[in-house]
């Protein structure tokens, strides 16, 4: 019997999953939170794709040790950006940088992610989550908007999640400084808000050859929550990660994200790994989303679009 189409999302993260073969020769892919689990496994993947991957990275030792990793996969450059995207400065750095040497930017990743059990504020005065999860793919997708769309065709996915589904989002209050802050409602919100400004840009960028999707990249282990004290790490490490599975389903789910036909001209959905899922039903409140579209342009300084 199948489920509720709110409940769907239980099934599909089961199902047999889409794979593809598609070469990615001669395509410049851009990676964020590449040193890691689900970014370096969707980096592995394109590379041996034929793509040119850029890794948006946080952490010199680990990125230097992801880029050999990937590097050892393919004949084609495997180049590395370091930046802290809790920094909207930085963001801002790691933009300036690709756009001087990528003169050509086919598939953008925003993967980097932050789950926090308690409410962090970054150097900009903004709640560390929403910051990392929401604001610095935001800002970077803007940045280097007009280089995708020179490229085109050319596509964008945001790493998203089911955590969506916990939602947490009050327009009112971004920053949690009025209510009680979760680290599962936090996660939520900024889940949520990065859902909702997907929806916006699919429509700003219709007929750009410009396509942006989400997607959950399944139930699997990484390093998000490691900034958590000793007791969470502990509990993530002997309960969690146990029934997680290897990332290297979302490697495959991001490599036909990006590169099968199967995709061209999609946009503005939410998958599933490679399942095209209805997402919570708050996320898909339209105006919510354009009040959470203009407060992002203004806190990363953005003009309005």
């Amino acid at each position: 019997m199948r489920l509720p189409e709110q409940l769907q999302f239980l099934a599909n993260g089961r199902a047999p999953q889409k794979r593809s073969h598609t070469s990615l020769q001669g395509r410049t892919c851009v990676v964020t939170g590449a040193n890691s689990g689900v970014g370096l496994e969707a980096s592995k993947h394109l590379a041996r794709a034929g793509a040119h991957v850029v890794l948006v990275c946080r952490h010199p030792e680990r990125a230097k040790a992801a880029q050999e990793a990937v590097a050892a996969l393919t004949r084609e450059p495997v180049d590395m950006v370091l930046a802290d995207l809790s920094s909207l400065d930085e963001v801002r750095h790691a933009g300036a940088e690709l756009l001087e040497h990528c003169p050509e930017i086919h598939v953008l990743v925003n993967n980097a992610g932050l789950h926090s059990t308690r409410r962090t504020l970054t150097a900009d005065g903004l709640e560390a989550v929403f910051a990392v999860n929401h604001l610095s793919s935001f800002l970077l997708t803007r940045l280097l908007l007009g280089r995708l769309k020179a490229s085109a065709p050319a596509r964008i996915i945001q790493v998203n999640s089911q955590g969506h589904r916990f939602h947490g989002l009050d327009p009112d209050d971004l920053n949690w400084e009025r209510r009680h802050y979760t680290g599962l409602r936090g996660y939520g919100a900024s889940k949520t808000a990065q859902l909702m400004t997907v929806w916006e840009l699919a429509d700003r960028l219709e007929g750009s050859g410009v396509t942006i999707n989400a997607m959950h990249p399944g139930s699997v282990r990484s390093n998000i929550g490691a900034n958590n004290g000793r007791l969470y790490r502990t509990f993530k490490k002997l309960v969690i990660d146990r029934t997680l599975v290897d990332p290297d389903i979302s490697g495959q789910a991001i490599h036909w994200l990006a590169a099968d036909p199967a995709l061209d001209g999609v946009s503005g959905r939410f998958f599933n790994l490679t399942i095209d899922e209805k997402p919570a039903r708050h996320a898909l409140d339209r105006e919510m989303g354009r009040r959470i579209w203009v407060a992002s342009e203004e806190l990363t300084g953005l003009d309005p679009s």
